[in-house]
């Protein structure tokens, strides 16, 4: 092998590589932005799941709080998504269960990932969510429908001023990531790309 040949070589080895870096940093930016976004509420990304105390069910029947609820499907998501009621009143303190409506049209079995987002997002810290379908993928068989439910409470520390709360849903399809989220057919491909390479040295 010759001097060229062995550079030519190293250079493709050092490519491979940042390329396979840049992979798995791309499956870092998600959880680092969970991260940041818990940490400052950018965004109206709302909490996980609340555990409700005695407090928190004591209910502030001197005011009410206007929920309202949007629904938005990614670009690459056939599947028919809605709230059964666009806006609902709560008095702080309150458990509330409102039910999302989901169909899947197409003829294959899919799995689907809502992420919530909440404004204003100073009223983030007040919006607690018990039980929500966003918690896990959700996974429907072709053609099959069903409702899947959201339990919230509003926390009585909510500021006086604010006085609706806009909670948002956007859905995607996750159908070709596995439970952790590690998207198989990108890997499958990355290593495939590698092995071509690698035998062309």
């Amino acid at each position: 092998m010759t001097q060229t040949q062995n550079k030519h070589g190293r250079t493709i080895s050092k490519l491979i590589l940042a390329v396979v870096g840049m992979f798995g940093f791309g499956f870092a930016l998600v959880p680092l932005y969970d991260v940041f976004c818990d940490l400052t509420g950018i965004n109206g990304k709302t909490k996980g799941r609340y555990e409700a105390s005695v407090e928190t069910q004591i209910v502030d029947e001197s005011r009410t709080v206007k929920i309202q609820f949007i629904t938005h499907n990614n670009e690459s998501m056939p599947w028919d998504f809605k709230p059964t009621v666009a806006e609902i009143r709560v008095n702080p303190g309150k458990m509330t269960q409102v039910d999302f409506f989901a169909r899947n049209p197409t003829d294959r079995r899919m799995v689907a990932q809502a992420v919530p987002s909440l404004s204003p997002s100073q009223g983030v810290d007040y919006f607690h969510k018990t039980e929500c379908f966003c918690f896990n993928q959700q996974v429907l068989e072709a053609k099959e429908e069903t409702l899947m439910p959201l339990i919230f409470v509003v926390d009585k520390a909510l500021p006086k001023d604010i006085k609706v709360l806009t909670l948002s849903y956007t859905i995607f399809d996750q159908s070709q990531f596995d439970q952790s989220g590690f998207d198989k057919k990108a890997f499958n491909q990355n290593k495939e790309d590698q092995v071509i390479v690698a035998g062309s040295l």
